[in-house]
């Protein structure tokens, strides 16, 4: 654990665009959250926001709010906006400016290097303080090509794409590693971007900063890495984007490096265009599900339901319908559970 954090999230915490501090609030291994900061809704629980359900994580107005209130003194501030663009708001400058001048360390997985700030850099420097973007990749001499390695992986590998950016893939395959080692099948998740290091998976990659000859080469890297250490029973692959989105078609990458024997598609029944492109009609779970089976000689094993716009009276019913239309497993994880998810991952075994 690198140590205690704050989250920077003003006015976007519980947004698609605060998807980096939604997910640390739900879950983290390299850090332990004393709060998030988030003038809009000071006071109340992050958890509760998020899901209703308390998490004993505070939301505060400012950073000087938390350094006063918060049980422990953080020793990172940590960027939970992840805005199209990947560039800091003027208004988060003068919190990061606040936070490097009490010594308080920074990461950031936006686009956008902080690092390279002279600015900041030199506030970094007289104050003791580690600024660390997330997204700078390796030198090229450190990045691998592709060498066919992945056919020799012993791990089922099964893959979490999404219909959409921003519908829960990172969740689901974070929940779905947790309760299939507790349940001792052993597994091990691949992160894809920066949200997934942030919250301390162990191999993957940053998929969006990579150069593009060296993205086939990482994920496969990652995968016989994960697969020689752990030597684990199951492969989780976090996807990126979706298929058939114009701007985030990620998860074309993962599939032919990956190779895997099964996806879990993730899928927002409410929406019908892609998140921020509302002249673009989502593709339906068929389109994705002929793709994967057709293109890429795989097999779509469940859905995954984010329920987000669904009277939580009616998930139950809006899930069974969608089990009845597509003929596989399909549950709302967070709602429901994730069993029926886990079940269709253990057919592969």
């Amino acid at each position: 654990m690198d140590g205690v954090a704050l989250i920077l999230c003003e006015g976007f915490f519980g947004t698609g665009d605060g998807k980096t501090a939604n997910g640390l609030v739900r879950h983290t291994e390299r850090y332990r959250i004393a709060g998030v900061l988030d003038s809009r809704l000071a006071g109340r629980d992050a958890g509760e926001v998020l899901t209703g359900t308390a998490s004993g994580i505070p939301i505060f107005a400012s950073l000087a709010e938390a350094l006063e209130k918060a049980g422990e003194r953080p020793t990172h501030l940590v960027i939970g906006l992840a805005p199209d663009g990947g560039r800091l708001p003027d208004a988060y400058r003068v919190v990061v400016i606040e936070a490097l001048r009490a010594g308080i360390n920074v990461d950031s997985g936006l686009h956008q290097f902080l690092s390279d700030d002279p600015e900041l850099s030199k506030l970094a420097e007289e104050n003791g303080a580690e600024i660390r973007d997330v997204r700078r990749t390796p030198p090229r001499d450190q990045l691998h090509f592709f060498t066919g390695a992945i056919n020799e992986a012993r791990a089922v590998r099964v893959a979490v794409l999404g219909t959409d950016c921003c519908c829960g893939k990172r969740t689901t395959t974070t929940l779905l590693a947790r309760e299939l080692n507790r349940a001792k099948t052993p597994t091990v998740l691949i992160g894809t971007g920066q949200t997934s290091w942030m919250q301390g998976a162990r191999y993957g990659v940053l998929l969006d900063s990579l150069i593009n000859d060296f993205v086939a080469g990482e994920i496969e890297h990652a995968i016989i890495e994960a697969d020689r250490n752990e030597s684990p029973a199951v492969i989780l692959i976090e996807g990126q984007g979706a298929l058939t989105h114009p701007a985030a078609p990620g998860g074309f990458e993962i599939m032919t490096s990956a190779k895997p024997q099964g996806v879990i598609l993730q899928h927002a029944p409410v929406r019908e265009t892609y998140l921020d492109y509302p002249n673009e009609p989502i593709a339906p779970p068929e389109v994705h599900i002929q793709a994967i089976e057709s293109v890429f000689n795989s097999r779509v094993i469940a859905i995954a339901v984010n329920s987000e716009g669904i009277d939580p009276g009616r998930i139950n019913e809006k899930v069974a319908e969608l089990e009845k239309r597509y003929g596989i497993p399909c549950c709302d994880p967070i709602a429901q559970g994730p069993q029926r998810l886990i079940d269709a991952v253990r057919t592969l075994l």
